[in-house]
């Protein structure tokens, strides 16, 4: 059973950011997943790599949006991506390092980050983007 399972709900009814959504939950879920069969370490690191770079990607296409349009809680909203990376970020450097470890918290932590900001933070600016015809 996945941890995060997407559905409609979810939509910010832009296409471009709803299959990028769907790809986070999907790299969440491989996350967990290995974290559930203990997947080796280079194995969950490989993931954990590919969630923070996609993550990024993500970011950036949202933030691009946000100054081509004139999005006006662009900068609160930028500051909640840089918190996020950089909380990943530390994660990843003590996970890389021998520190950290995989756990249900971590995914937890992830989970309930990614499915608040999508229907709080993002459904925000997806209506202002609607209205600019971004679909």
């Amino acid at each position: 059973m996945p941890l995060l399972t997407w559905n409609k709900d979810y939509s910010v009814k832009i296409q471009e950011i709803d299959v990028q959504h769907q790809k986070l939950v999907e790299l969440i879920n491989e996350l967990h997943d290995g974290m559930k069969i203990g997947k080796g370490k280079e194995i969950i690191g490989k993931i954990l790599n590919e969630l923070v770079n996609y993550t990024a990607f993500h970011f950036q296409t949202e933030e691009k949006l946000f100054d081509k349009y004139g999005y006006p809680d662009k900068i609160v909203h930028k500051r909640q991506h840089g918190d996020l990376v950089e909380q990943v970020m530390s994660f990843k450097k003590s996970f890389d390092e021998g520190k950290g470890v995989v756990t249900v918290d971590l995914m937890n932590f992830l989970k309930d980050w990614l499915t608040n900001h999508i229907n709080n933070s993002d459904k925000n600016y997806s209506k202002f983007l609607n209205s600019k015809g971004v679909l």
